[in-house]
């Protein structure tokens, strides 16, 4: 399995699996050169949680929070080959990040909650990630309902993708996330990993976050920190359905599981 992984450093005090856990710049670089070392491809720094819920963070606070981190694990980039993305939906937070070193911006919003974001990579030659929520963070979870969830979610980022590439972004530079956990049921989170490989006909590589999320929680009532094998369970399938990347929490444990599942399948 061709698979890269996106290691999370949250550098937030209310992330729903590690918040305040990492929001020291210190211990957040710390836990990023760890999960470089572990095998991340890239780490995924953010300074605002996407939690359902979650209360909104001025530009201001999100860009102290993480540019000095991001500046800081630059440093390591030519040792490691690592990448950094800058999870954020703001423009002038992805400028900065961008400015301190990072190369791709992931937005959750898809460049609606920001539209100059798409403009921001192209003149930058930078990475989007575009992804699918309904709704937006503090209401996404409010009764989600679809007609068909795979169909849905593939119009959107058929729309996102067309959106970013009349921004003038590089289709080269694209990826695409279906947004597990953003705005979605467990039945729409099933049926979106179940059919994975049905928005691979948008052309561009996929990325899926499945890491410590609820949905495995209402499968098995595990509490956040119980839920590592439904994570290497979900991201593994992922990756035999089609993601090109999967953004993780526990770098070393889904490095082995891959490197395993991999050389079962052949």
């Amino acid at each position: 399995m061709d698979v890269k992984l996106m290691g999370v450093v949250n550098v937030t005090p209310d992330s729903f699996s590690d918040g305040g856990q990492f929001l020291d710049a210190e211990a957040a670089v710390a836990h990023g050169r760890k999960l470089a070392q572990e095998g991340a491809h890239i780490l995924d720094v953010g300074g605002e949680s996407t939690r359902p819920g979650a209360e909104r963070v001025d530009a201001a606070t999100e860009r102290a929070r993480t540019e000095p981190v991001i500046a800081e694990l630059t440093v390591d980039v030519a040792q490691t080959g690592h990448e950094i993305s800058i999870d954020t939906s703001k423009a002038s937070v992805a400028e900065a990040a961008l400015e301190a070193g990072a190369t791709i911006v992931n937005d959750v919003t898809a460049m609606r909650a920001d539209p100059e974001i798409g403009a921001l990579c192209a003149e930058r030659e930078a990475g989007l990630v575009l992804m699918h929520m309904q709704g937006e963070p503090r209401t996404m979870q409010a009764d989600p309902v679809y007609e068909d969830v795979v169909d849905d979610v593939r119009a959107f980022l058929a729309e996102r993708l067309e959106a970013a590439l009349d921004a003038g972004v590089d289709p080269e530079r694209i990826w695409l996330d279906p947004g597990i956990g953003f705005g979605k049921t467990l039945e729409h989170n099933l049926e979106l990993l179940r059919r994975l490989g049905e928005l691979r006909a948008l052309g561009r590589p996929l990325v899926v976050g499945t890491s410590r999320k609820s949905f495995i929680g209402k499968i098995d009532g595990s509490e956040v920190g119980e839920r590592l094998g439904g994570s290497i369970a979900t991201s593994v399938l992922a990756a035999a359905e089609g993601a090109d990347v999967l953004r993780v929490h526990d770098v070393a444990e889904m490095a082995q599981a891959l490197r395993v599942a991999s050389a079962v399948l052949g």
